[in-house]
């Protein structure tokens, strides 16, 4: 299979400037704008080289973040405070019993966004399908990892990609959903999306499916796509509307 397209430089190749090994820090559950802080200050070191690649591992305390693109009527309606974030996309939420990996990533030059979104998706793929997920994939015009309608679900998110490169350099990343609840939600417009909706994996496999348990599994793979060992494949399923294409920067809510 052939990747969505071709990146600007060959796929078995390594899109980091780097060769070394990346550093694995484990956060365990962290408040948001602590980590998004820490984010800054490590890629700010990292485009200065003053340190090697760096992956945060960690889990949020109920939060809802607001990515560039959010509008007024994706914003909760209950009463739960938001941070407006620099990443990219709409809203979404971050709690416990999801999975959540920011990847602190000197980019190789020329620096290819749309690749790098493209091979943290190929991870997220892997491991989901790896875990028992066997349809999951893409839906062309929509970021993240998403599970096929099924037994009268709707297509559902079961992970959620948010980026942000300055200098060179990545913050930002993955949000898997393993066995976090799904009513925060219910309150917002996730990813500005009204035509589909959310999961889990422990939803999907009718089991609980800890963090712990997609830990290794996703590190792992993210360092095969990465490097090029594991290659961009199309996993593409269906197709819908980008939720964020055309819309303006948010207007911050005071």
């Amino acid at each position: 299979m052939s990747a969505p397209r071709d990146p600007f430089f060959p796929a078995d190749k390594s899109i980091r400037a780097a060769t070394g090994p990346l550093q694995i820090r484990h956060l365990g559950r962290i408040g948001y704008q602590e980590a998004w802080d820490l984010q800054a200050e490590l890629a700010a070191q990292r485009a200065l080289g003053e340190i090697g690649d760096t992956v945060l591992v960690l889990e949020h305390p109920n939060v809802y973040t607001a990515g560039k693109r959010t509008q007024p009527e994706d914003r909760p309606s209950n009463g739960l405070p938001v941070v407006d974030v620099d990443r990219g996309g709409r809203i979404t939420w971050h709690g416990p019993g999801q999975l959540v990996v920011y990847p602190i990533l000197k980019l190789a030059e020329p620096v290819d966004v749309v690749d790098y979104v493209r091979r943290l998706e190929e991870a997220l793929i892997h491991v989901v399908r790896q875990a028992g997920v066997s349809t999951a994939g893409r839906v062309d015009g929509r970021s993240g990892v998403w599970v096929p309608a099924h037994d009268g679900r709707e297509d559902a998110k079961v992970a959620a990609l948010g980026i942000r490169i300055t200098r060179g350099v990545t913050m930002h990343g993955i949000a898997l959903n393993c066995a976090n609840t799904l009513e925060y939600y219910e309150h917002i417009i996730p990813c500005g999306i009204t035509d589909a909706g959310v999961t889990t994996l422990s939803r999907e496999l009718g089991r609980e499916v800890s963090i712990e348990e997609m830990t290794q599994p996703f590190l792992d793979a993210l360092e095969e796509v990465l490097s090029g060992r594991m290659q961009v494949a199309d996993h593409t399923f269906g197709s819908a509307p980008d939720p964020s294409k055309g819309l303006g920067r948010r207007v911050r809510q005071d």
